[in-house]
């Protein structure tokens, strides 16, 4: 037995030990969090205005053929925001007068008739279609906190690419939704805004980084909404928030604009900005426009025939530290299988990708970044200042949360960048890639857990920090990524899986989403079913 073996043997057995020690305290955490906040939370209004539950594509049609007005469409988003806000907290600023401008001005071009529908539909495909986009991607006029208290009255004077792209489009942006302290935890919470609840269940999370755009797609906020993941902050709100969203391949979709923008290009592959919408159908012609020239490398408009696809599937990570998958989301993902035997004659191949395991090391080790955490959230960094900022957060004087300082101190942990250790994960997301390359070339789908749980109770991440790791590999491999709902739990919160392609193959994993849409019924509106 070689060096390496005897001495991996006591660190397995520590971690497994460990393992076992997170779970007990996880579990009794649940137990003590369901008393303490009960069954069910605050129930919410339902939609009563029909519009808001048309795909954006659909209300585009309208608004181009007569049939509805922009003002009309965004009155009811306006209406729908205030009904809910106050349970919900996902909407943290508006730009209403600016917006109702717009929407007059789509109105006014399309009575004139100087440009016919087909002429509308190919320069303007979204004239008049209200969005949202969460408080970390910029637009004109208004604030760009991301969550941190000291950037509170920092306000933009352009918007970003993306949503310049889209304006440009014809799209209105109405305004900014709620996100964690940096955009770095997956509970939405910060100390500008508060917290977001669940629309599904308001004793429960929203995710991060894009909670509140998730919250807001899911009780019918806006027509569509745009996100940001680095490591899953669109896919775990989407999923917790019953929802479709896409993180795009690797250095498809502009960051400018967005804050804090990655330091490296390395880092800056990771993050990917993309559409979070109620309906599969309204994710393609939305990645169109926001990947500008890019969208010639993803071919969206080439036909993609689920019957000539290979799938493959795999049911858990098995990582440590790590919750293990839920039963109705392994049933979920195991009726996909079914139907694509039965509907398509498709056999899904079960894999068991050992590397999966070290996901979140790798992620954390290949987030290394020339400036560190608490540089963007505390005027002073440095371990001890950190440390001095934790000791005033458990007295409630702190302008920070708990998990963004406890992110900070982690920050000055693990290895440093040109370290033996930094380098062998770098080399292990290297096979990692390699593998996923070679399984999935240019016809290959991979279906896997979003999130191996339900959405956990507020607060309730601080002991299930790692669950993450579902969505964050992807980030490192720049692969495009959709997270599909596929109905309710028995608890009656959202589940669903994730659908994954080679680089560069977005277009299949949208279609897959559309199918699975149309075979099991996507968005369910919030506390109707």
């Amino acid at each position: 037995m070689c060096k390496a073996e005897t001495k991996s043997k006591p660190l397995k057995l520590k971690l497994k030990v460990l393992h076992v020690i997170r779970l007990i305290a996880a579990s009794i955490v649940r137990f003590i969090f369901s008393l303490y906040y009960g069954v069910e939370g605050e129930k919410i209004p339902p939609i009563y205005d029909d519009i808001l539950k048309q795909p954006a594509i659909v209300v585009a049609r309208k608004i181009r053929y007569k049939e509805i007005t922009s003002v009309e469409v965004l009155e009811a988003c306006i209406r729908r925001i205030k009904d809910t806000n106050s349970a919900l907290n996902f909407f943290v600023q508006d730009r209403y007068e600016l917006a109702l401008k717009e929407a007059q001005a789509a109105d006014e071009l399309v009575r004139s008739g100087s440009k016919t529908t087909a002429q509308l539909e190919e320069e303007k495909p979204f004239l008049g279609v209200p969005f949202t986009t969460k408080d970390c991607i910029g637009v004109e006029g208004l604030q760009q906190t991301s969550g941190v208290v000291h950037r509170k009255d920092y306000v933009c004077d352009k918007d970003s690419e993306v949503i310049m792209l889209l304006r440009e489009k014809g799209a209105i942006i109405i305004g900014l939704t709620n996100v964690p302290e940096l955009c770095m935890w997956w509970e939405t919470h910060n100390h500008i805004h508060g917290k977001t609840k669940n629309p599904y269940n308001t004793t429960r999370i929203v995710g991060g980084s894009s909670g509140g755009e998730g919250c807001c797609q899911a009780v019918g906020g806006s027509v569509f909404g745009i996100g940001s993941d680095i490591g899953g902050s669109i896919r775990i709100p989407a999923y917790f928030n019953g929802i479709f969203g896409h993180k795009p391949s690797r250095n498809i979709v502009s960051n400018k604009g967005q804050y804090p923008y990655p330091e490296t290009d390395f880092v800056n592959s990771f993050l990917g900005i993309g559409p979070m919408t109620r309906y599969a159908v309204d994710m393609k012609p939305i990645l169109k426009i926001i990947s500008r020239e890019n969208a010639e490398k993803l071919k969206l408009d080439q036909p993609v025939e689920i019957k000539k696809l290979k799938f493959y599937y795999q049911y858990s990570a098995s990582a440590p530290l790590v919750d293990p998958v839920d039963p109705e989301i392994k049933s979920a993902l195991k009726k996909v299988t079914e139907f694509l035997k039965e509907q398509h004659s498709l056999e899904a191949e079960e894999k068991k990708i050992p590397l999966l395991r070290k996901t979140i090391p790798i992620w954390l080790t290949n987030m290394k970044s020339p400036i560190k955490f608490g540089e963007y959230i505390l005027e002073k960094d440095s371990f001890g200042a950190v440390c001095k900022e934790i000791v005033k957060n458990l007295f409630g004087l702190s302008p920070n949360t708990f998990i963004g300082l406890i992110l900070a101190l982690l920050d000055h942990t693990g290895p440093e960048k040109d370290s033996k250790k930094y380098g062998h994960y770098l080399e292990l997301r290297d096979n990692l890639e390699a593998i996923f390359t070679e399984m999935l070339g240019d016809n290959g789908v991979f279906l896997y857990p979003t999130h191996p749980t339900t959405a956990p109770y507020h607060n309730e991440p601080l002991f299930r920090p790692f669950n993450f790791c579902y969505t964050s590999v992807f980030n490192c491999l720049g692969l495009p990524a959709t997270t599909v709902p596929l109905g309710l739990s028995k608890d009656g919160l959202p589940i669903g899986i994730q659908v994954i392609a080679n680089y560069n193959q977005d277009r299949i994993c949208l279609a897959v989403a559309e199918e699975l849409d149309r075979a099991f019924g996507g968005w369910v509106e919030p506390q109707k079913a």
